[in-house]
């Protein structure tokens, strides 16, 4: 299920729900927070709070910890500090701030560092104006959700935690579409030259995306209905064509040449 920030202003007037818009009556919308207020009161959601700004941190955590539902733990954006709190501590949603790098690389790498080491943990990430690589990086590493507060009020984030420690993933409609984006490229690799022109086959361009992303020639063979004979016939003609003699190259030449593009479906006899 996706939570959707499209309408950041949340009152009495103004609920976000996950999924599918289900409309229901105003009372029963109010009966529904209120069960949520009183069973947040009884079971706090154990939040770590990051940051590498010490003042912003602070603010955070003070806001948060005048909220009921909410039992707050503040750190700076030490990666030791972090995972020695994560590990004393039953630490339900980490919220981490990437600003302070502009959610470089670094961001990322500890963001997977700490999804690895502590998986049933949500974690949101804070990021001042996300794009299209930030946003898909960011899911890939283990992040449920992205949170902005250029565009949402700190209510918001409060709706946000709740959302993540739920199951549920927080992200615009927009970050939504860059993963669907994403999932449609998969299956296809645009091989080029370095001027641009295309080197192999629609197919073959089909079996460098598979075996780039680790696919065997069984499963290769499986994937494209083709025969596993037929798979090791496309690759020697692929090795002939770029100049080289192994996967690891072909894993390589693709990384470094290829193009994803849209998926398309061949017919498996092709």
């Amino acid at each position: 299920m996706w939570e959707t920030s499209r309408k950041p202003v949340i009152d009495k007037h103004d609920f976000s729900f996950a999924g599918p818009y289900n409309p229901l009556t105003m009372q029963n919308l109010h009966h529904q927070r209120a069960l949520t207020v009183k069973h947040s009161m009884h079971t706090p959601i154990n939040v770590l709070v990051a940051d590498s700004s010490q003042m912003q941190l602070q603010l955070l955590t003070s806001a948060l910890r005048r909220r009921p539902e909410f039992k707050v733990i503040s750190c700076p954006l030490d990666p030791d500090l972090i995972l020695k709190i994560m590990g004393d501590a039953a630490i339900d949603v980490l919220l981490l701030d990437a600003d302070g790098q502009g959610g470089s690389w670094q961001d990322m790498a500890l963001l997977r560092r700490l999804h690895i080491s502590f998986p049933k943990v949500a974690k949101i990430l804070l990021l001042e104006s996300p794009h299209r690589e930030q946003v898909v990086n960011a899911f890939r590493s283990g992040a449920r959700g992205l949170f902005c507060f250029a565009v949402s009020p700190f209510r918001a984030l409060c709706k946000c935690i709740q959302v993540v420690h739920s199951g549920q993933i927080w992200a615009t409609a927009q970050q939504i579409g860059y993963l669907i984006d994403l999932v449609t490229q998969v299956p296809s690799l645009r091989v080029v030259n370095a001027k641009g022109n295309t080197l192999v086959t629609p197919r073959e361009e089909q079996v460098v995306a598979l075996v780039a992303e680790g696919l065997s020639n069984r499963e290769i063979a499986q994937e494209l209905g083709l025969s596993e004979h037929t798979v090791k016939k496309y690759l020697f003609r692929i090795f002939d064509k770029l100049g080289i003699s192994t996967r690891v190259e072909l894993v390589l030449y693709a990384v470094n040449h290829g193009d994803h593009r849209a998926a398309e479906w061949l017919p498996g006899s092709a």
